[in-house]
Parts: structure tokens; sequence; C-alpha cells
């Protein structure tokens, strides 16, 4: 055995794990400002973090009495707007507020407060959709608009019955800075450019570069279609 494997067998040995009890499982996803629109056409933006993709499909993990959730579940109409690290202070602006009056008892405990103009209040530029009724964030780099599919209620995983969802929702349209685009293509986001707002445990964090190659970019996109 070489120098070079005896000290990275000892290094690993000395990693143990441990068992422990978090209250939340954020170990790092993108931040999505969410907007909707209610029945008659009113506003609002959430930023959330509860998000995965496959595909065109989004899943969203949101509370379900938030206004987010009811607009969601009322119009079946919403836009992921992906920030940059250069949108995190308006991100965070937003971060203790909501849509709900009165707010409920939980948040205002935690110190949320209600906001109306949530776009005001951050700072940000609504623009029209394509799609749907929900306004997009023209600050974000990327729009992506989207309509319910399923709803399905996390009894198991919730503290009272019925009070997380996970929203199914398919991307309709897709919108993105020229900055961001992959030079020479047509539909190709760049991502040595494209520098998405993190969050681990609460907490903000920017992209570093490229860590490896990876084998998965040597598949043509037209392969996912």
């Amino acid at each position: 055995m070489t120098s070079t494997e005896t000290t990275t067998t000892a290094s690993t040995r000395s990693r143990t794990h441990a068992v422990i009890d978090p209250a939340i499982l954020y170990f790092g996803t993108p931040v999505v400002l969410l907007s909707t629109a209610d029945a008659a056409g009113h506003a609002n933006l959430a930023p959330m973090s509860s998000v995965f993709w496959l595909g065109k499909t989004a899943v969203l993990g949101l509370g379900a009495r938030s206004q987010t959730a009811l607009n969601l579940t009322a119009t079946g109409e919403c836009v992921l707007n992906l920030p940059s690290p250069e949108q995190v202070d308006a991100v965070d602006r937003i971060a203790l507020t909501t849509g709900r009056d009165p707010v409920s008892v939980r948040k205002a405990a935690a110190g949320y407060r209600h906001e109306p103009d949530k776009f005001g209040r951050a700072g940000l530029t609504p623009l029209p959709s394509e799609t749907v009724r929900a306004p997009r964030v023209a600050e974000c780099p990327v729009n992506l608009e989207a309509r319910l599919v399923h709803r399905h209620p996390l009894e198991r995983d919730a503290p009272d019955a019925g009070s997380i969802v996970a929203f199914e929702v398919q991307v309709t349209r897709v919108h993105v800075h020229e900055e961001i685009r992959m030079p020479g293509t047509a539909h190709r986001v760049d991502p040595d450019r494209w520098r998405p707002l993190l969050m681990s445990f609460q907490r903000f964090y920017g992209l570093s570069g490229e860590v490896h190659p990876s084998r998965l970019a040597s598949i043509d996109e037209e392969w996912y279609r």
C-alpha cells in the first residue's frame, strides 16, 4: 500500500457518521420566487426552496394554508421565477411576509406580517406572462410559466393533517435572460453563465464553478425530450 493510499484510508476511517434528528432536511436546493394570482387577479410573490424538476414537470412543496397554495389551487397557474445571487436582497425582504390577512397565529409567532404588495416590498418588477395569468419577475434570469396538474396532500409528514401539499405543475413556457443562453444554440442555457441562488438549511448560497466534468453532459439534450 502506498503512502497516499494509507493516508486516504486513515482519513476515511476518521470520518464517522453521527445519528441526528434535524428539524428540516434542506440540504441545498434552488430558491424560487413563486408568483401566483388570486381569482380577482391580485398578484402574490413567495420565496420557497422545496422544489424539484423531472423533465418539464416541477413539484412544489407548500403550506396548504399559505396564500400561494390557495391561489394555485383556485386558478391552477403560477410562475417559477429563479433568482441569481444578485436578487438575494429582494428575496430576503419578503422572507417573513405573507399574503394572508389575518396572519395565522403560528406565522405571527415566527415574526411574519401581512404584505399586500410583495413585488413592491421586494423592489421587483412584474411582467405579463404568455400562457398564465400570474406575473413574471423581470429581474430573475429564469421564468417558468406553469399550470397545475395534481395536488398531493402530504398528511403523514405534516404536524397537523393536510398542512403540507405537494403541487405537481407542468411548465408551459420558459423565459431566460439573453446573457445566460449558450452561444450558438437556440434553446440551451449555459451552466457556466447561469448562477442560481441556493438555500441550504435556511441560509443563502451561490454556486461555485464546475468541480468535475460529467459524463451526462455528453448526452444530447434532445434525448430527454
